[in-house]
């Protein structure tokens, strides 16, 4: 039984889809059932837990060979946070899974470490130290800004900052293509995965992209970095994407072309959607 906890997100649902066609068993831990009725289709079972809740989260786990943590709480309903969700969320599900016996695939992100200035990545690192503490056989999977997301975020098309910052982009279907085969591989157990794209781009080139693929010439709209530090100390978005515009996120993909890692090109993934 493979369990997934964040299942109906953007990457779980691909990660899931994937198995399912496989004809793997697959269950989904999502807090509203509400939520994975776009997986209803598909042959998964759907169960009601929150890893904020240490003895929920031990139940829904029983029976699992292999547990994919894909939660994130940057943003979303019920009040989560990274803290309670990436950190002490991700603690509870690994303490549940190594008592269980459960192996874990832990997603995380390229760049996390105690000092990040972006809290997601300090909780992250968090969860990747008391994976590799635990008794649990584990992976993680680290990767890059998921292009996908970015794309919704910048619908209006509105940049946060100059949006002159280069930063690493990658499809989620890459990642989720490496997610399969991790979970598939055991030999891919007790190591470190980083998952990026083929080129680094800044915010005004990926809204320049966007354009291009909609046939649209709308005017880009920046939100002013004086307007990002006003809103830092009450918001966590807001220091997220000071930070982004701000300090060194780009990854080198010549090591991951020459490895034939798959490598979506932005102008592919965008026109794809």
């Amino acid at each position: 039984m493979i369990t997934i906890a964040g299942g109906t997100g953007r990457l779980g649902s691909l990660v899931i889809r994937r198995l399912a066609q496989r004809g793997l068993e697959v269950r989904v831990i999502t807090r509203d059932p509400a939520r994975a009725a776009h997986l209803r289709d598909l042959s998964v079972e759907i169960v009601a837990a929150d890893v904020r809740d240490r003895a929920g989260i031990r139940t829904a786990l029983q029976g699992a060979s292999t547990v994919l943590s894909a939660i994130h709480g940057f943003a979303g309903p019920g009040r989560v946070s990274p803290q309670s969700v990436d950190r002490d969320g991700n603690a509870n599900l690994i303490d549940a899974a190594a008592q269980t016996g459960a192996e874990v695939i832990l997603m995380s992100v390229v760049g996390a470490s105690a000092q990040h200035p972006i809290e997601l990545f300090r909780a992250k690192h968090a969860a990747e130290q008391r994976l590799m503490a635990s008794r649990a056989r584990w992976t993680i999977v680290r990767a890059t800004a998921f292009l996908e997301l970015w794309d919704d975020i910048m619908t209006k098309p509105i940049v946060f900052g100059r949006g002159e910052n280069p930063i690493n982009f990658v499809s989620v279907y890459d990642v989720s293509a490496v997610v399969e085969r991790v979970i598939l591989a055991p030999g891919h157990r007790g190591g470190i995965i980083e998952v990026a794209g083929p080129q680094n781009l800044t915010f005004n080139q990926l809204a320049e992209l966007q354009q291009r693929v909609r046939g649209k010439t709308e005017k880009v709209r920046h939100i002013p970095r004086a307007i990002l530090r006003a809103g830092a100390p009450f918001s966590r978005q807001a220091r997220a994407a000071l930070a982004m515009d701000t300090i060194d996120m780009t990854v080198d993909p010549t090591p991951r072309k020459a490895a034939n890692r798959p490598l979506t090109e932005p102008l592919e993934a965008l026109s794809r959607r």
